[in-house]
């Protein structure tokens, strides 16, 4: 795994100034319709392929590619999957909208939505109160779904990948 290089979001905002960056956020639509700065073109982290990006760079895998997500937990995986494609020089902007929203920024805001983070912790406590409900009422057996969700929690927790946030980000409320 390569070291994934990083930039600070005002730094940033300085070089678009001078010279048209290529700005991938790869959040999900909804999040990116909630806010997002306005430089940034939305290509989902499930959904971005090195193509495409080639492709908008018009092949050439030396000018830079800068990725930002909410935090820049997403921005890294697609940073890394950019370099394991090839490309040379992806760069993650540190603390990512969030961070940019701080700095003071320009951001577009549009229609709120619940993020992906709130959705994942709302679906989990909801499985594993069902879980726990119908062990308690209905048949034991059913308390292994909340130990499944407890499993898969540690999963996510230990690998820093999370099925249910994949599963989640296809839903239709989290599609533009």
């Amino acid at each position: 795994m390569a070291d994934i290089q990083t930039i600070k979001p005002d730094v940033l905002a300085k070089k678009q100034q001078d010279k048209a960056v290529y700005l991938i956020d790869v959040r999900t639509p909804a999040e990116f319709r909630e806010v997002h700065a306005p430089i940034a073109v939305n290509i989902p982290l499930d959904q971005l392929t090195a193509e495409q990006i080639k492709d908008r760079v018009n092949g050439n895998g030396a000018d830079p590619v800068y990725l930002i997500c909410q935090s820049g937990n997403r921005s890294s995986k697609a940073c890394q999957k950019l370099i394991d494609a090839g490309f040379v020089n992806v760069i993650s902007v540190e603390g990512g909208t969030k961070a940019w929203e701080a700095e003071g920024l320009p951001v577009n805001r549009g229609k709120k939505t619940i993020s992906l983070e709130r959705q994942v912790r709302i679906a989990a406590g909801f499985l594993v109160l069902t879980g726990a409900l119908l062990g308690m009422f209905v048949n034991p057996w059913f308390s292994g779904l909340s130990a499944f969700v407890g499993a898969g929690l540690m999963f996510a927790g230990i690998t820093d990948t999370c099925g249910m946030a994949m599963i989640l980000a296809k839903m239709p409320w989290n599609r533009a």
